[in-house]
């Protein structure tokens, strides 16, 4: 067993059988896509088509309207229809363009491969990222050129891909790993070379033994004068993030409040690695991504390689359905996943996982009150004190959630999971969290 890890954390069912054997194919294009204008963290974007346009693909159809944005760009060829909101995965409507498919996946004349890796500066990788809408794959939606533009005082030295995918259920990254594990190796030297990084790192659990192969293989095959190595990870979520990631490969720990390069490093996902390989390699932005169709309640689970914009219904139609006990969908995994009360929602770019639960997994059990066990402080892996802050955030008390550390938590999921008087803490967190970022822009 490595002993590659953390402090804390738990170990849930991963229940990744299901798909993780299934290689990627790619999804049917919908006879019409909807891509919704606000697709990462930060500002949405403005609409630079109109209706009544003829699109092609890859064509930029969203312009940023800050630095933490990224454009989106139309993942059909077509003619827009509509502009107007639409069913968003965050609850509230936004605003998306609607385009028709005429079939023929006409490409944006921009679509060609440029200079080699070899060729380009840091500025120009930068600038690729950037021009190719990349956002962290592995859910956060972070935009990739932000990560890759550090103050001028910061000198980055590593990069870590994860590969850890340690939420149950989702084997999009996995997949990639086997199929893609030479475009991954490629992804992380332009990271390297855009941040000047002397070292390389892919972490991975250990219950990916065959990705870790792959990866070994890849990197012994394709890392050329790069200082890349593969860490094998202990299993036990959150291992994917961030923090709990540089802690395990390089024993350096993040500050509260901080951001992994307050340490020297950028953590960047492995989907997230083969996208700038494509952008490099191919000229392509990014208007698809393999997405996982999984659980109890998909008959036919699959690993898919989804357009932008492609409603959910028309995923999980492609994956012979739904079964009947079928009763809760969740985008993502089950820990940090959003329960969606449709399936007329698009996916996105961050979009790792259509998840359908049975009536086997969803038990609506009754909330009682905290019986000061302390199962939740063993288990957070940021050693706040989940119980308190969910308790001053049912009473309203949100100054003392925020003493207690509200805006460190980042919504694992370790707290809710393993309390034995079924406190919704995750979700009090996230209420307190909301207030005081509300208050703080005041």
């Amino acid at each position: 067993m490595s002993e590659r890890t953390f402090v804390g954390g738990i170990h849930p069912g991963y229940f990744k059988d299901y798909s993780s054997g299934k290689p990627i194919t790619s999804a049917r294009a919908p006879a019409q896509v909807i891509i919704s204008l606000h697709q990462n963290i930060g500002a949405p974007c403005d609409p630079v088509v109109q209706v009544g346009d003829e699109v092609k693909m890859g064509q930029k159809i969203g312009e940023p309207k800050g630095f933490v944005s990224a454009p989106i760009f139309a993942s059909v060829s077509g003619k827009v229809t509509k502009i107007e909101p639409f069913n968003h995965p965050l609850g509230n409507p936004v605003l998306a363009v609607f385009i028709e498919n005429d079939g023929q996946d006409t490409p944006d004349e921009g679509m060609k491969p440029g200079k080699t890796l070899e060729e380009l500066s840091a500025e120009e990788i930068k600038k690729i990222a950037k021009d190719a809408g990349l956002v962290g794959l592995g859910g956060a939606t972070f935009p990739t050129h932000v990560k890759l533009s550090p103050p001028p005082e910061i000198k980055i030295d590593t990069v870590i891909i994860n590969g850890a995918e340690c939420e149950p259920f989702l084997t999009a990254d996995h997949r990639q790993m086997l199929e893609q594990s030479d475009d991954i190796v490629y992804g992380l030297k332009a990271f390297m070379k855009a941040l000047g990084a002397t070292k390389g790192i892919i972490g991975i659990e250990d219950n990916k033994f065959d990705a870790v192969e792959s990866m070994k293989k890849a990197v012994a095959e394709g890392k050329g004068d790069y200082d890349i190595e593969v860490h094998t990870l202990h299993t036990k979520y959150p291992q994917g993030a961030e923090k709990m990631l540089i802690k395990a490969t390089t024993g350096r720990e993040v500050p509260p409040g901080a951001l992994p390069m307050a340490v020297n490093v950028v953590n960047q996902n492995s989907g997230t690695a083969v996208a700038l390989a494509e952008a490099i390699k191919l000229g392509k932005p990014l208007y698809e991504r393999v997405v996982t169709i999984t659980g109890p309640g998909i008959k036919e689970p699959a690993n898919l390689l989804v357009r932008n914009g492609t409603l959910v219904k028309d995923l999980i139609e492609q994956c012979g359905g739904m079964t009947d006990d079928a009763r809760k969908l969740i985008l993502g995994g089950p820990m940090m996943g959003l329960a969606q009360p449709t399936d007329e929602v698009p996916a996105l770019k961050g979009t790792s996982g259509v998840l359908v639960l049975t009536e086997e997994f969803v038990k609506d059990l009754p909330i009682s009150p905290c019986i000061k066990c302390g199962k939740c402080l063993d288990v957070c892996p940021m050693s706040l004190m989940p119980n308190f802050i969910g308790s001053a955030s049912e009473k309203n008390m949100i100054d003392l959630a925020e003493k207690y550390g509200a805006m460190d938590c980042f919504e694992c999921g370790c707290c809710t999971y393993t309390c034995p008087a079924k406190r919704p803490l995750v979700q009090w967190i996230r209420i307190a969290k909301g207030e005081i970022g509300a208050r703080r822009k005041k």
